[in-house]
């Protein structure tokens, strides 16, 4: 069972730049990808970015690409880079990890298997 902690989460204005980080408990193959999902009130959790454990591979949905970046920063800490924020990025963010993960045109197919408890971002003037 892997343990993330996300943290970074708060309240930015559009336009505005924000950082979010998540540490995981184990560094084995469970954490193999770590990434990160978010859920807008109302809406589904839908696949934001996943990176490899190597660093050299990610995985970006089209909602995001060009504005959010994400870093592994060691073998289980990510840091998530948002910029140019919108009110629609507006959602709980929650950090995943897993062993692999399926992608196909930015979405999301499964692979990951743990999720963190979230942290709020708000975009808002």
């Amino acid at each position: 069972q892997v343990q993330l902690e996300e943290s970074g989460g708060g309240l930015v204005q559009p336009g505005g730049s924000l950082r979010l980080s998540c540490t995981a408990s184990d560094s084995g193959p469970s954490a193999n990808i770590m990434g990160w999902f978010r859920q807008a009130p109302g809406k589904e959790r839908e696949f934001v970015i996943a990176i490899s454990r190597s660093g050299n591979n990610t995985r970006t949905s089209d909602s995001v690409r060009g504005r959010f970046t994400i870093s592994r920063d060691n073998a289980n800490t990510v840091t998530l880079q948002m910029s140019s924020l919108k009110p629609e990025d507006t959602a709980v963010y929650y950090c995943s990890a897993g062993p692999r993960i399926v992608t196909m045109d930015g979405q999301y197919h499964g692979g990951m298997e743990y999720w963190g408890k979230g942290t709020l971002v708000i975009v808002s003037s």
